[in-house]
């Protein structure tokens, strides 16, 4: 293997289009490579990837490795690590970086295995260490109650970034870069697993994951009835509705509605708190949030700790003149 040099993130495609974590992914890694004085590359996975390479290279990628063929349709782990595996040992990167996705979090434990080194899931953080060069990986630990550095000295250094933690890169569609084609000389033999059928979870609006504005609502809602006032705040603010897991097992909301550490990852730039107490759990799920509101009665609630803006007080007083406000700000 030559030496290792660059940053290669790993872009994904979702029918069709570039997915938002492939933009957040070119964002961290072209500042990485600055700083290390190297090139940021980009592999794209998939079948009939059209013009989305160009797309890429309007993000930041000096180089865009493409592994387009119907065998990759699909996702499947057989056949997407083993090519993967055989272009980072062609490409050799100093880093390599994916999303932390349902396909991120499938890929990147199983290639770095098969590389012999580690690698850090649900990183918020990354930076060159000014001294070793070596990558530094923030995650929070604990349940989101600590922050932790890891550094690994194996190479490809490996991290996987959580979702709306990094500032994406803007499109400079006047940007030149070498798009080239890699074959891993696969075929259906590598792959174990039948693809059956992709069931796609239908939800009204936007999706909990992908809001700028989460209105989440817990226990001390009291009733299924009573997150209706949630909607309404959500909908005034262009968001969408959450819920602790209480509410979701109490069948209030949906399942799906669920943030925490057995939930949902969520990292808006507005994050509204309802009536919820705010577990170590809860908090492992919507920490990276960058302003933070609470609505508790209870003045000792734990969500008061990470709280950047809080009101004490019962939401059924609270809330309703909190969303006349809104209402009276958003129609101006």
């Amino acid at each position: 293997m030559a030496e290792n040099n660059g940053v290669l993130i790993v872009g994904e495609v979702e029918e069709g289009q570039l997915s938002p974590i492939t933009a957040e992914l070119a964002g961290i890694g072209k500042k990485l490579a600055d700083d290390l004085g190297q090139g940021l590359s980009t592999v794209l996975i998939g079948s009939e990837l059209g013009d989305i390479p160009k797309e890429v290279v309007s993000l930041g990628a000096d180089k865009v490795y493409t592994i387009d063929n119907p065998l990759f349709k699909n996702y499947q782990t057989d056949s997407y690590v083993t090519a993967l595996e055989k272009l980072v040992n062609d490409a050799s990167p100093e880093i390599l970086l994916f999303g932390h996705t349902p396909m991120g979090r499938d890929m990147a434990p199983r290639l770095a295995f098969r590389l012999g080194v580690g690698v850090t899931m649900d990183c918020v953080a990354l930076g060159i260490d000014s001294e070793s060069k070596l990558l530094r990986k923030n995650k929070p630990v604990y349940g989101g109650n600590a922050m932790a550095v890891y550094v690994s000295e194996g190479h490809p250094q490996m991290a996987a970034i959580r979702a709306k933690t990094m500032e994406p890169a803007a499109q400079d569609t006047s940007r030149g870069g070498e798009v080239t084609p890699f074959d891993p000389g696969l075929d259906e033999s590598v792959v174990r697993a039948k693809f059956v059928e992709k069931f796609k979870e239908e939800v009204e609006g936007i999706k909990l994951e992908d809001a700028d504005v989460v209105v989440c609502g817990g226990r001390g809602m009291g009733s299924a009835d009573a997150f209706q006032q949630l909607h309404d705040l959500a909908n005034i603010l262009g968001g969408a509705v959450g819920a602790s897991r209480p509410p979701c097992d109490s069948d209030w909301v949906p399942d799906h509605y669920q943030v925490g550490l057995t939930g949902k990852l969520v990292s808006p730039n507005v994050y509204i708190g309802v009536a919820l107490s705010g577990s170590s759990q809860h908090q492992a799920g919507m920490s990276g949030s960058k302003n933070i509101i609470a609505i508790n009665k209870d003045p000792e609630a734990n969500i008061f700790g990470i709280a950047h803006y809080g009101v004490v007080g019962d939401y059924k007083k609270v809330l309703p003149a909190f969303i006349e406000k809104c209402k009276e700000l958003t129609s101006k």
